[in-house]
Formats: structure tokens, sequence, C-alpha cells
């Protein structure tokens, strides 16, 4: 084993014994070294060992992840300066870039890689439920995976709006209103409904309304020529409706959780961006979601409420206790069982959220259930950790972290 690769296993598969900001450094390395194989987030699949990478796997979610880090590493250039953050910045959007000029047009896919990688044949066969299609970049020959779904493009958006928030450089700026003014003028133009270059439709925005008005204010935000006036008539229209996905959403506290971090997301523009008439009806539905999730003990939603709500010392406390805790946690998919051992109500459900530390393995935790009992994988798969550094660097931001 190189003395790199020990380094990086030493500080990222294990927890790590130094300050945070070295931990979130050290998070950031192994994302550099074992998740970008092609620009975009992938998650490897190790050898026994943990040494080596065998393969890549949860390439479907490539695109909502890489908007994540994205966010992660605009937050952290913005607190640090961080010339390797901005190095990672513009490397996560020629990735978004890729992900979109693949397809052939101005949708977004899923994932993509080079048609010649070792990796090609497992992940189109992982993803042949999705649709495996061919594109090319740079006149290379790829592969792409399609049946995009609506996350990928809150993912994205989320990542590029808040790096044009963070960075002031111009050039970052006008690549993330050049992409996001491609994707959004898209969906316009195919009535909120994504549309792949075979025609099929994998998805449609016109069943969220907060959605659609989440991207339509981002659209507003970073490119006012080409959406300034689109958004208020929109706003105005169906801005009342805005609580009523959330509100299905938050009827079922367990159920497809994923749900939760994208209306987090949604909120974080909505509540950030809105005002007049419509900011009473987001208002309405980011109480309910906050109603519902405030007690589930999530570092990420507790992040985006210090930003659309301000300083709370009881959650801000409990935020940083939650990454404290998460440090603690398997970085591989082991299968983890706590039944027995935490009062149950009904099924694989804890009755209270269990302890960050003890919740079962996943690629995100703040998008998974916190009251399942059991769950995982077999121990081979690496998360990315963009679950503990986008809620840290959002922490060093907003003051709830200081180092």
């Amino acid at each position: 084993m190189s003395i790199r690769v020990f380094f990086v296993l030493a500080l990222c598969l294990s927890p790590a014994a130094f300050g945070a900001e070295q931990d979130a450094l050290a998070i950031d390395a192994n994302i550099q070294a074992r998740h970008l194989p092609y620009g975009a987030i992938l998650d490897p699949i190790l050898s026994p060992d943990l040494s080596q990478v065998a393969d890549y796997t949860r390439c479907g979610d490539s695109a909502v992840w890489t908007g994540h880090y994205l966010a992660a590493e605009a937050f952290r250039y913005k607190v640090t300066g961080s010339a390797a953050a901005m190095t990672n910045i513009n490397n996560a959007i020629a990735a978004i870039y890729n992900l979109i000029n693949v397809t052939g047009g101005n949708v977004l896919s899923r994932c993509a890689l080079p048609a010649d990688s070792p990796y090609a044949a497992s992940i189109a066969s992982q993803e042949s439920a999705n649709g495996i299609y061919n594109g090319s970049i740079y006149g290379a020959p790829w592969i792409w995976v399609g049946n995009t779904s609506r996350d990928q493009y809150v993912g994205v958006f989320f990542g590029l709006t808040v790096t044009y928030d963070m960075v002031t450089d111009q050039t970052v700026r006008n690549w993330c209103s050049y992409l996001m003014t491609r994707l959004l003028q898209n969906l316009l133009n195919n009535a909120w409904t994504v549309v792949l270059p075979d025609g099929s439709i994998p998805t449609t925005f016109l069943i969220r309304p907060d959605q659609q008005l989440t991207l339509l204010l981002m659209g507003k935000h970073v490119n006012g020529g080409a959406f300034e006036h689109k958004y208020p008539a929109l706003s105005d229209a169906i801005s009342p409706t805005v609580p009523v996905p959330i509100g299905v959403d938050c009827a079922d506290q367990t159920g497809s959780y994923f749900k939760f971090n994208l209306d987090y997301l949604t909120m974080y523009a909505l509540k950030k961006m809105g005002s007049g008439y419509s900011s009473f009806w987001y208002g309405l539905a980011y109480d309910e979601l906050r109603a519902t999730t405030s007690g589930h003990q999530n570092a990420q939603f507790n992040m985006i409420d210090r930003a659309v709500s301000g300083a709370n010392a009881q959650r801000d406390a409990q935020t940083q206790s939650l990454l404290d805790a998460w440090l603690l946690r398997p970085r591989t998919d082991v299968y983890r069982d706590f039944s027995g051992q935490f009062k149950s109500c009904g099924g694989n459900e804890a009755c209270d959220p269990l302890p960050v530390e003890d919740r079962v393995t996943t690629d995100f935790l703040w998008q998974r259930d916190p009251f399942a009992l059991s769950g995982g994988g077999q121990g081979t798969i690496e998360t990315a950790g963009i679950d503990y550094i986008l809620p840290y660097w959002m922490g060093r931001y907003y003051g709830v972290i200081t180092e």
C-alpha cells in the first residue's frame, strides 16, 4: 500500500484524531482521491481490505451529489479563500457542464463517464433500468444515464446558486449563470417537463409548484435579464399552492425520507430570496416542514434553518454535536442492525431518532430515515462524506462552528 493511500485511509476510514477543520480537509482529500474519477461524484466499491478501488457505483445520483459537493466547496472557499477549494469549484462546474453537454442538448443527465472506462460495463449494468445512452465529450465517446429525476436538478441548481453567491470571481459566476440558464430555459420550453433526446419523459415539475418557483427564483437571481419577469407572474399564480406538496411530504415522517432533503433545498431559495405576497405562502410551507423534522436531529436541516431563520443557540449547539457524532460513524456501507437495542414503534422503525453514530450506513446521512433500526450493505462501498463537509462549511460560514 502506498504512503498516500495509507494516509488517506488513516484519516478517512476511522474516526479522526484532529480538529474539525482537519477532519473536513481529510474527507475532501479522500473525495479527490477516490470519488471523482471523471469529475462528478461517484462512490467506489473497495477491495476487501479497503485499500483499492475495485469498481464504482451510485452513478444514478451523481448529479445531485456533485451539486451538494459544489456547494460545500463554495462555502469552504468563502470561509478560507483556499486555492484548492477554488480548483475544486471549477472542476465541479466542469463536471456539471459535461453532465449537460453529453446529452446533446440542454437536459441534465444523472451520470456520465467515458465509454472506454474500465467501469463503464459495470455501471451500465447497474443503471440499466434508468436507460444508458451514447454521447460525446470533446469528441470522445461517453455513455450517460437517463431517467433524470427532479432531485438531480434541484441538487445541481442548489450547488450553482450557492457558488454564485459565495464566489466573487466573475468567470465562475458567469458559468453558474450560463449552466442554470440552459437547464431552466429547456424546462420552460418543455412546459416544466424533462424531455430526453429520444423524446422520453422521465419526470415533470408540474406536480411540484414549490420546485418550479425555486428553480425560477434561482434563475432570476443569476440571470435577471432572462427570468426577471417570469418569476413574479408565476409566483403570483401558484405560490398559494406551495404548502400543498410540502404538507403531503410531511404527512409521512419516514417514507421516502430523501424528500425532506429536497424540501429543505427548495426552501433555502424560497425563504432567502422570496418576498412580498408569495413569501407568506413560503413561510406557511416552511413552518410545517420545520415542525415535522426539527426533532430529527439532522445537521443539514439545522444549517438550512440557520440560513433562513437566523441564530438559535440550542439548535446550533446541537448541530455541532451531531457533526462530532458523524465522525464516529463507519465510512463504508457495513450492515447495521439495532433491533432490540432501541424502543421500536413498529416494523423497522424506532420510536425516537437513533443517535447519529448508530444510524444505518448510507450515501448522505441527512437524507435517510433517522428512525430506521437496520440497513446497509456489504461494507465495501465508501461514502464520500459530503454529508459532513457541507453542513460543516455552512456552519463555519454562518458562525455556528468556530475554528
